[in-house]
């Protein structure tokens, strides 16, 4: 997979996903830090992310406009980097080889540990 990890995410998330063999690129380190929303949208679209964030709101509302896009991953809620690396790693081993092809990965916490839930989005 190929992920685009969201500003409001810690950097330390794209060397998890590399050490699982995704190729993985953060917001920052591409020079769209402070971007809009739908501009990150055009960018996740051309080069088929699939998109990992805090922000379940404004997102969700922009892939449900997509027919096809290569998956949502959120992660629930706004917690330390190094939680969310433990969410992120939860969400990795959910997800493994395949793909997340109209699909949201909602990662959370449940009583301390992380619990994942995916559906498929938009919904037919």
């Amino acid at each position: 997979m190929k992920f685009l990890i969201d500003e409001c995410l810690h950097t330390s998330l794209v060397a998890l996903a590399h050490d699982a063999g995704h190729i993985c690129e953060h917001v920052t380190f591409l020079g769209l830090g402070g971007y809009k929303d739908w501009q990150l949208m055009a960018r996740i679209r051309s080069e088929d992310y699939t998109f990992v964030t805090n922000n379940r709101t404004d997102f969700t509302g922009l892939y449900a406009q997509e027919e096809l896009h290569s998956g949502l991953v959120i992660i629930i809620p706004n917690v330390t980097p190094s939680r969310q690396r433990d969410l992120f790693q939860a969400a990795l081993s959910h997800i493994g080889v395949r793909d997340l092809i109209n699909a949201v990965l909602e990662v959370e916490l449940a009583g301390g540990d992380a619990t994942c839930r995916e559906y498929p989005y938009p919904r037919s």
